[in-house]
């Protein structure tokens, strides 16, 4: 490294940048940094220029043998022809363009928002900010679970340990410390050194930043730097080889129809012409494309409701979820744990307030000088590492008076259940910043799902080492051989521990959630020597701390939803069984079939029983992040497409391995967040089901692009292919074709993308994720609608081509505009493949009604405008022969919609037979 910052004290690191060791970085310096040394970017591929994009609309082979006609055109004198052609060419290419556009910008907007967030002490306040934000000098903290946001000097590690392998290839996480290191060393041997994008495994520690951007080491390592590649889902896949086949297809009709027409005596340079055109009008080369930008555009739309989309593939999973894992704390719940109960002393406490403000009464027959009492509080409020903020401001003890202001935002920094017992401690007058004059944090063992506590270790003014420790009652009780009673240490009897027992099943039982807090004196040994095993070791009981974090109602509402969409809703927490189960019958996950199983039952199941039980389970309790990893696994032998949700680091392989990985937005760690293929914004269960209903929305949208898309071109090529054959002229010229490819295939199909769910998706099953987009009788719909256009087209042009005593254009003029306006009202019939247009309502998609109505006019003015007709080779029509094109035009959406009715009455019919 150019500059050893590993071989420099913490002290004099922070004096090179001139930064504060404790309050940080001033804004304005911040500013002036930022300016100097740009964003904390790794450097990204270059952007594809918008007029590159629009270059390579033209390299579509179809498009290149129309540019190629349009060439002949000029050559042969058909100025008018080859000037408008190229027009329709260059507005098709300019759509093309921006629906390419659209969708890199959404991605783009997509990266931003998952971007990865780093937290910062700036004037002296803890903040959260976006990585791209920091500058050298900044203050960082980091804790398990965190990717590390810029190269950093470490200035104070708590048991902190990084997993390095993306830098230096060594998976074994390596431990931290703060000493300089003399001499020169590589970046694995760099020990008081914390670089860009390695992990947080274990423990906390703060850093100053030494390096940004491409300045750090993994800005230095040009073969680490990944970009996120563009990635298909099956979906798109599936609809590529689609679109591939139809071109083949569409190609040989439209290949018969030149030859037919050449053979019938028809001028084989207006028939190629005429085949050319046909050809691009009806090839769906364009189809993966709208299916990407529906994606986008579905994509945004859950953004808004708080669900960021990060792999695309996950949009099309949703709709085919068929069971919800969800963790209860947060997810399911508020997350703002409050106390309610407590026992010290085998003495009752209650305790009066709302969520995190501190105002509120310790209800107790205690002495509030009781030694015992104010012990737990004590414990509550230094074996504790949350911050209590008002409005985003830190508050200790010192500043407490700002509690008596009006209408405060009280919020926690931290650990909801760590806030709550810092309230908790709070309202009886406890402030760690008071306490921690007299008494000095010298050693932490954080809190691990594993382990089911914390500890940590403080040094009074004495000079005694005094361990606090809070944690899961079972396990804290384990390791406790007295308890604390009436000012005194007495030795813990079976009898007692029973009744504590019993006390924490009571507590429960009410949805409470529990922790117990207990203490010990260390002996004489160093802090720096002592173990684990040696400070949690004959511990001293003090008291039990109730808790509860109340259900959203939101979920509630969404957990009945997911019952009714057919999916099964299973809630994993590490609460006691009770408390799991009072929540849960809440909720209404659990009902009278549904069964509970504890991380310790589960232990005792192999693979395949876990797998036999998987289905009847509604709740697990008690349970560790590595028991989520075989509950996922043994949902999916069992044929469940699962969606699983998670914040800690230790959630990652679970989350991985699930169909849909959900991370938590707000209390979820960098690592899982990277490894899910959604982040909640606001952790809410209720944001999974929105998702889900997107989800179902967007396929459902796709679906109904195909159908209008190819029923449309299934329409052109058979009015073109019936009239060849029946001896007919051509009933359109290449450039009616153009343009009605146009004014049809375009805004009308890219509104079917944004048009809103059926309001009974929710009451649909979910569809097998290998179903074809055929499935459910689509593909005959397409083609029963498409012949039903085409022969209707047909109709109009014979008749008045015979009645009309041979007015050519009057006929191609009225053939023209019955495709046209039957394409345009077709369009209403393609909302939904479960409801009638008069169910759906015509006013429901209003982006829908535009792009028709502007169709309409565009189609009006190459009927018109004096200029446009001899272009377009069309004439005036009348209102008789207006009244003649509506009837007929409206006949193929009306014989859908009889179809779709008969159906549906014949389905209720049959059903009702069954029951």
């Amino acid at each position: 490294m150019p500059e050893q910052w590993y071989s420099l004290t913490g002290e004099e690191v922070v004096a090179v940048f001139q930064s504060d060791p404790h309050r940080g970085l001033d804004e304005r310096e911040v500013r002036e940094r930022a300016a100097r040394f740009g964003p904390n970017e790794l450097a990204r591929a270059t952007r594809v220029p918008l007029w590159r994009m629009f270059v390579e609309q033209f390299r579509d082979f179809m498009v290149l043998i129309l540019l190629a006609a349009t060439m002949i055109s000029g050559f042969l004198g058909e100025f008018v022809d080859a000037a408008t052609i190229m027009v329709i060419v260059i507005i098709n290419a300019i759509l093309g363009c921006v629906q390419e556009y659209r969708a890199e910008r959404s991605m783009e907007a997509l990266k931003e928002l998952t971007a990865p967030e780093a937290r910062v002490i700036r004037e002296g306040m803890e903040q959260k900010i976006p990585a791209a934000g920091l500058v050298p000098g900044d203050l960082v903290l980091m804790e398990a679970g965190d990717r590390v946001p810029a190269d950093l000097r470490l200035l104070q590690a708590v048991n902190l340990e990084i997993e390095e392998s993306a830098l230096t290839g060594e998976s074994a996480p390596v431990k931290k410390k703060v000493e300089p290191i003399p001499g020169r060393v590589t970046p694995g041997d760099a020990r008081n050194m914390a670089y860009l994008g390695t992990v947080v495994t274990r423990g906390r520690g703060k850093g100053i930043v030494v390096a940004t951007g491409m300045a750090t080491e993994m800005g230095r390592i040009a073969g680490l730097i990944q970009e996120a590649g563009s990635e298909e889902t099956p979906l798109q896949r599936r609809l590529a080889q689609l679109g591939r086949g139809l071109v083949a297809f569409c190609l040989l009709v439209c290949a018969l129809v030149v030859a037919v027409g050449i053979y019938r005596g028809e001028p084989a340079y207006q028939m190629f012409l005429a085949g050319v055109s046909l050809a691009v009008a009806v090839i769906p080369e364009g189809l993966p494309a709208i299916v990407t930008v529906t994606l986008a555009i579905g994509v945004q739309r859950m953004i808004r409701r708080r669900a960021i989309i990060r792999k695309l593939p996950a949009v099309e999973t949703l709709g085919c979820a068929t069971v919800i894992c969800s963790d209860k704390t947060g997810t399911l719940t508020q997350n703002e744990m409050m106390v309610r109960r407590a026992v010290v002393g085998q003495v009752p406490l209650e305790f009066t307030g709302e969520g995190y403000d501190p105002k509120g009464q310790v209800i107790t027959s205690l002495s509030p000088r009781a030694e015992e009492l104010q012990l737990f509080f004590k414990i509550a409020a230094l074996c504790n590492n949350a911050v209590l903020t008002r409005s985003g401001v830190s508050i200790g003890g010192l500043f407490r008076s700002l509690a008596r202001r009006e209408s405060p935002v009280w919020t926690i920094n931290g650990d909801p259940t760590e806030g709550a017992l810092l309230i908790m401690a709070a309202k009886a007058g406890f402030w760690r910043e008071e306490l921690e004059r007299h008494e000095q944090r010298v050693m932490e063992f954080p809190f691990d799902s594993e382990r089911k506590r914390m500890s940590v270790v403080y040094k009074q003014a004495d000079g005694t080492l005094v361990a606090y420790v809070k944690g899961a009652p079972d396990v804290v009780l384990e390791l406790c051989t007295h308890h604390y009673r009436h000012g005194r240490v007495v030795p813990l009897t079976p009898r007692q521990r029973e009744e504590i027992l019993r006390q924490n099943a009571t507590m429960a039982s009410d949805a409470l959630r529990v922790l117990a807090l207990a203490w010990c004196r260390l002996g004489p040994k160093p802090p720096g020597e002592l173990t684990e095993t040696e400070v949690e070791r004959n511990l001293v009981f003090v008291g039990l701390a109730g808790m509860i974090d109340p259900p959203r109602p939101a979920a509630v509402t969404a957990v009945q939803r997911c019952r009714r969409a057919g999916i099964k809703v299973v809630m994993i927490t590490g609460d006691h069984r009770l408390t799991a189960a009072t929540v849960a019958k809440e909720l209404g996950i659990l009902g009278s079939q549904g069964r509970i199983l504890t991380g310790r039952e589960l232990d005792q199941l192999d693979d395949d029983q876990l797998k036999q039980m998987v289905g009847e389970v509604a709740v697990y309790a008690r349970v560790s992040p590595r028991h989520k990893l075989r509950i996922v696994r043994a949902l999916k032998q069992a044929g469940y497409v699962v969606a699983m949700t998670g914040d800690g680091i230790n959630d990652a392989p679970a989350i991985k391995e699930a169909d849909i990985g959900i991370a938590m937005g707000i209390t979820g760690t960098d690592v899982t967040k990277e490894a899910s293929s959604m982040v909640l914004a606001d952790d809410n269960f209720a944001t999974i089901v929105a998702a889900v209903e997107e989800g179902r929305g967007i396929y459902d949208n796709i679906r109904k692009f195909i159908r209008y898309l190819l029923s449309c071109n299934v329409g052109e090529v058979l009015v073109m292919f019936f009239a060849v054959l029946a001896g007919l002229p051509l009933p359109l010229l290449p450039i009616q074709i153009l343009w009605m490819n146009l004014v049809t295939d375009g805004l009308p199909a890219m509104a079917l993308g944004v048009d809103p769910p059926d309001t009974d998706i929710m009451y649909r099953p979910p569809r097998h994720p290998r179903e074809s987009i055929f499935a459910h009788g689509l593909a005959w719909r397409i083609l029963g609608s498409g012949l039903a256009i085409g022969l209707c087209t047909l109709l109009v042009f014979a008749g008045v081509h015979v009645l009309g005593h041979g007015h050519l254009d009057l006929a191609r003029t009225m053939a023209f505009n019955t495709l046209v306006f039957s394409q345009l009202f077709f369009v209403f019939a393609c909302r939904s493949e479960h409801h009638t247009i008069w169910e759906v309502g015509l006013f429901s998609n209003p982006h829908l009604l535009g792009a028709v109505l502007c169709s309409i006019f565009l189609q009006l003015a190459v009927t018109y405008v004096p200029y446009l007709q001899p272009v377009f080779h069309t004439v005036p029509l009348d209102a008789p022969q207006w009244l003649v094109i509506i009837l007929i035009s409206l006949a193929p959406p009306l014989f859908s919609t009889a179809f779709r009715h008969l159906q549906l009455r014949a389905r209720e019919k049959i059903m009702y037979i069954k029951v």
